[in-house]
């Protein structure tokens, strides 16, 4: 495909580099240099709740979402908004029942958590699983844009996934969370700018936002009241709302690249009301990038790309939109990639930054302990934490490369998130809701569920995805018909499709349940485990006792509902007289 890049896109493009590189050149050389673990991945926890707000949403949606959710819209119509209910409902869940008890630890990683509740075995259990979560997920985090530089520039997908991983590394690797905090501020501008961009262009080749909204309707893509029950159909109401929810909390509630986001914030309200803001920003991106997939679809609704032949995957159409639609308006192109390329930057320097530190705190620090026999001091960790997020961004790239067989972008990343998410936000519910889970039952139920999520997410052979109809009846202002792609489309036609209960049952499932069974199966098998372990007297150490006797629960490892009750019930044992040793009292919070 020919470049459509001039010489104000490349300045465009550039300008938006250096700018990401010199805000963190600047904290990497001001305040305390990023000589501490604190600076460096907490921001000197001082941060207000604006740039925290636009970092939670840019890390999150990341070009992932810009390519994705688009593309989602364009092929399989605009059921796919129902999910920004799901995060309304699952903001006060992580807000008021998770997110105190990781500020009232105030330790850098949120896995330090499990090793207060239950012991080492399961902290390390979880951080490896977080770990392999995050390697997964950043490689189609720097494969999507490579999509959209090759569609709009013509660079290989290769150089393109060697240039933003090689970048996104240089910048995470020096930067700290201070400088990606507020890059984030400024990358979610270009992203919002990106989706605008398309959306106005569109709107003024159609003649407003009207013709736009009939050709969708005409088209089947408008679709939004499916409250079908079948858990095989991909998104409805209940897929969308309660997948939704589950995806959402194993993120915001327990996963560390936004804990850690958090807990950058000044207190726990001002964390409160990051997360809260987030929510209208995560969802008005959203919204306005499935509107341009509908927007996208007017454009092409009578000549679609891919079986014309012009693009490999259909996570390249919006790229394509920006060469056939922007190509001619200098500097347009050039922001529409600064955009993508910034979504990337977000992302993937968050997960950097957070795998660094829970490699130092998880894996590092406990081995220096162990045969140094003395603590790591603070000044001496900063570097090996750079170095970590170095050799993870040289994983990334590694990573990028496999995910081109993963199929959708916006579908192999919700499903990466979804299988080891669920597990571990069981893992975190346990601990935090239930006095009876205990290390042994908790692991056990872990290790069964991330087996049975990984097999019902990643399981073959899966029915094809059934998309909406697409035309090719009217190519001339494309060029006419790719004569290549025709036999392609004849056999297409002309194969028999399969019928869906061919398949095995489990890979039929909608992938937002993933999340959810992942869940349900770390829980169930995890606190039976606990229940049983209990009832045979082979539980293990009990960690939430302040006491030998065990009379009085560490109410800070507890959700707050949950520790209030454990707190009443204290005050009625003392009111009727129940024996409370002076040495106990001052643990009782």
């Amino acid at each position: 495909m020919a470049s459509s890049f001039g010489i104000w896109d490349y300045v465009v493009f550039i300008a938006m580099l250096m700018i990401s590189a010199g805000i963190g050149v600047y904290y990497r050389f001001s305040g305390g240099k990023q000589k501490t673990n604190a600076e460096y991945l907490l921001a000197d926890r001082n941060m207000s709740i604006w740039p925290v707000s636009f970092s939670l949403m840019a890390s999150f949606m990341s070009a992932i979402t810009l390519l994705g959710v688009s593309n989602e819209n364009y092929q399989f119509g605009t059921q796919f908004v129902a999910i920004n209910l799901s995060y309304g409902l699952a903001t006060p869940i992580a807000a008021y029942l998770f997110l105190p008890v990781f500020f009232r630890l105030q330790a850098c990683s949120a896995y330090e958590y499990l090793e207060k509740r239950f012991g080492k075995k399961t902290r390390l259990a979880a951080s490896l699983a977080y770990t392999l979560q995050m390697i997964l997920y950043m490689g189609i985090a720097v494969y999507a844009p490579a999509l959209a530089l090759q569609a709009v520039t013509g660079l290989d997908q290769a150089y393109s996934i060697l240039a933003i991983g090689g970048i996104c590394t240089f910048y995470s690797t020096i930067g700290g969370m201070k400088a990606v905090l507020f890059t984030d501020v400024f990358q979610s501008v270009l992203m919002f700018a990106a989706i605008y961009a398309v959306i106005i262009c569109a709107a003024v080749k159609a003649g407003g936002l009207g013709p736009i909204w009939e050709a969708a309707s005409e088209g089947g893509r408008l679709e939004i009241w499916n409250f079908d029950p079948n858990p095989t159909t991909r998104h409805t109401w209940w897929t969308l709302t309660i997948g939704g929810m589950f995806t959402y909390l194993s993120l915001y509630a327990v996963n560390q690249t936004q804990v850690q986001r958090l807990k950058t914030c000044k207190n726990l309200k001002s964390a409160q009301k990051a997360l809260w803001l987030n929510w209208p920003i995560l969802s008005l991106l959203s919204l306005s990038t499935s509107f341009s997939g509908l927007a996208i679809y007017y454009f092409y609704r009578n000549c679609d790309p891919l079986r014309q032949g012009r693009i490999k995957v259909r996570d390249q159409t919006m790229p394509l939109f920006v060469v056939d639609a922007m190509g001619d308006i200098p500097g347009l192109p050039g922001l529409f990639v600064s955009g993508i390329f910034s979504a990337s930057l977000s992302t993937v320097s968050a997960a950097l930054n957070s795998l660094a530190a829970v490699t130092l705190e998880d894996y590092l620090k406990p081995l220096y302990q162990k045969v140094k026999r003395k603590p790591m001091p603070d000044l001496q960790s900063s570097f090996p934490t750079k170095v970590m997020a170095f050799l993870y961004g040289v994983i990334c790239i590694a990573v990028a490369f496999l995910a081109q067989k993963m199929g959708g972008v916006l579908q192999a990343s919700l499903t990466i998130f979804g299988v080891v998410g669920g597990p571990l936000f069981a893992l975190f519910t346990m601990g935090m809701f239930t006095t009876r889970a205990n290390q042994r039952g908790v692991i056990t139920g872990l290790l069964l569920g991330l087996s049975f999520s990984l097999w019902i997410g990643f399981g073959q052979p899966r029915p094809p995805l059934k998309t909406l109809d697409f035309s090719v009846e009217d190519c001339s202002d494309f060029g006419g018909y790719n004569q290549t792609s025709l036999p392609l489309a004849m056999a297409q036609r002309a194969a028999e499709p399969r019928d869906d209960s061919d398949y095995f049952y489990m890979y039929r499932l909608s992938y937002l349940w993933f999340s959810v069974l992942g869940y349900l199966v770390t829980f169930i098998i995890g606190y039976g485990t606990s229940v049983l372990l209990r009832w045979r007297g082979a539980q293990g150490t009990e960690r939430i006792y302040l006491d030998e006797q065990q009379n009085y629960l560490n109410t800070d490892l507890f959700s707050p509902p949950v520790a209030r009750a454990m707190k009443q019930r204290l005050a009625k044992f003392i009111e009727n007289g129940g024996d409370v040793r002076m040495t106990s009292l001052e643990y009782v919070k």
